[in-house]
């Protein structure tokens, strides 16, 4: 089933092309012949169909893994140094529930990466070991190249906690004048 001559089916050409001319580049990868691939990629309309290549050897899933709702299968090859645990596990898990076009995948996994720091700094701790947040974070090396943006920062985080902190003592207060 190889297209000899390297050309896009007119039917598939004629309603890719209408409605979309007015973009600029639209259609600049249409002619087969000015693909940076073309002379060592033999064409064939197989690609179209799935997989074009032997799929390597399934790793063992030995922990477990968290597999979206559009792709039921495992990747060939997959991580398994960290599996979902604790706190962010529980919240991987209910995001992967959702598509990955849903903000219920995404929203819930950045939260879960936030989750994850917490429980690895709260892990150290109960180890014996006290993190030094401000080595890990980076801020030595961006204190010593980035020094202009770095007190720029660490002021707004001061300034944003302060007026926080007002706000908290202020309520508090008025809410106890309230009550008498």
């Amino acid at each position: 089933m190889e297209n000899q001559d390297n050309k896009m089916p007119a039917a598939v050409s004629g309603e890719l092309s209408t409605g979309y001319s007015h973009i600029k580049g639209w259609g600049i990868d249409a002619d087969m012949k000015n693909d940076p691939t073309y002379p060592m990629k033999k064409r064939t309309d197989e690609e179209r169909f799935g997989y074009t290549w032997n799929r390597p050897e399934q790793q063992p899933d030995s922990v477990e893994i968290l597999t979206s709702t559009e792709r039921k299968n495992l990747p060939a090859v997959f991580g398994t140094t960290l599996p979902p645990s604790g706190l962010s596990g529980m919240i991987r898990r209910f995001a992967f529930k959702y598509s990955e076009s849903d903000y219920m995948h995404w929203l819930p996994l950045m939260l879960a990466d936030r989750v994850g720091v917490v429980e690895g700094v709260i892990e150290d701790l109960a180890g014996g070991h006290v993190p030094n947040v401000f080595e890990e974070r980076g801020w030595g090396a961006e204190l010593k190249y980035n020094r202009k943006n770095f007190l720029i920062k660490a002021a707004a985080t001061a300034a944003v906690a302060a007026a926080v902190t007002t706000f908290l003592v202020y309520r508090s207060r008025t809410k106890k004048a309230a009550r008498g």
